[in-house]
């Protein structure tokens, strides 16, 4: 029998810290600005928060004794209450997602907290130990994986209504899948972040413009210390009458800016390493805090491969993956390979990962038809921003009639947008494959297999009617679901696309 297991003790620390933590405000409102106050509601407000505190210091020390875990050979039976009892079960065959994440808490103490997802909605469809030792948070995944690939790996080998092969004598079949399941869990390591990935990455992401805000934060602490604001105002004109002072300036500013960039970028996306083995895909990445996060490659349900016009400037893109019933917790952005890999680099490392996806750098462009009907499809952004500034005229640099150049201005950016998004709109239909490319600043390279998409909706505007093109939509299982449009494709495409569609029950077995 499995034995019971309770979190690491340090839990109760780590509790007590988030504890202080959303406390804080309280605590700085309470004993620091209103220090010595005898105002009545002050006094009890203490005494409520000093009752809140001892009541979430037991529930702390109550919730770490009551709850017990135990991993046996199909399930984690996770068990918490003493007067209420509650056993949950999870099967390790629900578990989509294994979720590491290590803070500098947990960094310093040599700990980690992991977290099962098995992608159902309820709090009760996750098993989470927010810290517990490195060597257990390890057996817990290899119990998942090895368990997962293992019944992945026999059902494989015995199909139904076939006489299973006798094995060798000096081989028996448990030692075939003993050694497949051995080599289902060998990580390939795909790719490892290095210090010139980060360098372009801080320039790409635009993390040096951070000092920015803290620049005006501190001007604005500056100016509450004088009771005239001409005061501030004439010590920087000071500092700025001389141009020798002022290009030092902007040049200390800049220096400074680029590398808070740089060393941001680097505590984020440093360490960053994607690996996979034969059923699962690793993610992990940072420096101060880490994050390991895995995901099954069969719950993919598309691939998007987006580049800013920063990024498509050097060459850089960023893979992301749809997994059906989500990724976990999306501030942490696990669902993404790496925001900065070059373009070849990302086209060669899906097929590597996804051994049954296939990219296709060669897709059909939208005819001459399609760009026609979009420069003469009506703006209602523009109608309504120039009605607006017919209306008010508002004076701009002392100029009273501004407002047509204004128009004028978002009319050419309107047109650049649609021009620039009609040479990136690219398709191709590759045997089971789906392949579109939108965008017009910021391209999309959406890839799908036939068996992934679950709903296609086709529709013609009466524009696109005597165009002779068509709009269509694709849609896959995701969280939030994932709806993908390319508009203005000829109708002979669309066509195809319905006999591509229709072929799905080849793939797909319905009951």
């Amino acid at each position: 029998m499995n034995e019971m297991k309770r979190q690491h003790p340090l839990a109760m620390l780590w509790s007590l810290w988030k504890l202080v933590k959303n406390s804080f405000a309280f605590i700085v409102f309470l004993f620091i600005l209103r220090h010595g106050s005898a105002s009545t509601w002050i006094m009890y407000g203490r005494i409520v928060f000093y009752v809140a505190i001892a009541f979430s210091v037991i529930s702390i020390i109550w919730s770490w004794f009551t709850l017990r875990y135990t991993a046996d050979d199909k399930a984690f039976q996770i068990y918490s209450g003493v007067f209420n009892r509650t056993r949950r079960t999870i099967p390790y065959t629900k578990i989509q997602n294994v979720n590491r994440h290590t803070s500098l808490f947990h960094r310093l103490f040599r700990v980690t907290s992991i977290r099962f997802e098995t992608g159902i909605k309820g709090d009760d469809a996750t098993f989470q130990l927010q810290v517990v030792s490195l060597s257990e948070s390890d057996r817990l995944e290899k119990v998942v994986a090895g368990h997962m690939s293992e019944a992945n790996v026999a059902s494989d080998a015995v199909q139904p209504n076939e006489e299973p092969e006798t094995a060798p004598e000096h081989v028996t079949r448990e030692e075939d899948i003993q050694l497949t399941v051995k080599e289902g869990l060998e990580r390939i390591v795909h790719y490892k972040s290095t210090r010139k990935d980060i360098f372009k990455a801080s320039f790409t992401s635009l993390s040096f413009l951070v000092l920015i805000p803290i620049l005006g934060s501190l001007y604005s602490s500056v100016k509450d210390f004088f009771p005239d604001e001409k005061v501030t105002e004439s010590i920087l004109l000071t500092w700025l009458d001389t141009w020798w002072i002022t290009a030092l300036i902007i040049t200390g500013l800049i220096a400074v800016s680029i590398m808070l960039g740089i060393v941001r970028t680097f505590v984020k996306y440093g360490d960053f390493q994607i690996s996979s083995d034969r059923k699962r895909i690793y993610i992990t990445k940072g420096m101060l805090e880490q994050t390991a996060f895995s995901i099954l490659k069969e719950r993919v349900q598309a691939v998007k491969i987006t580049q800013s016009p920063m990024k498509r400037l050097l060459g850089l893109a960023e893979v992301e993956l749809t997994t059906a019933g989500g990724v976990g917790e999306t501030e942490q952005e696990v669902n993404s390979l790496y925001p900065f890999l070059p373009v070849k680099q990302a086209y060669d490392m899906i097929s590597e990962i996804l051994p049954s996806y296939q990219v296709t750098q060669e897709m059909q462009k939208l005819p001459r038809k399609s760009l026609w009907l979009r420069m003469l499809t009506p703006s209602w952004v523009w109608i309504i921003a120039t009605g607006l500034l017919f209306y008010f005229k508002p004076p701009i640099l002392g100029q009273d009639q501004a407002w047509w150049m204004i128009s004028a201005i978002l009319l050419l950016w309107i047109v650049i947008c649609r021009l620039t998004d009609f040479l990136h709109t690219r398709y191709v239909l590759n045997q089971n494959f789906i392949q579109l490319r939108t965008g017009a600043l910021t391209s999309t390279l959406y890839i799908s297999k036939r068996e992934k998409v679950i709903e296609v909706q086709i529709t013609r505007s009466l524009l696109q009617r005597w165009f002779g093109v068509a709009s269509i939509q694709t849609v896959n299982r995701a969280k939030p679901v994932l709806h993908h449009t390319l508009n203005d494709i000829p109708v002979e495409a669309v066509e195809a696309f319905q006999l591509w569609y229709m072929e799905r029950s080849q793939n797909v077995q319905t009951c």
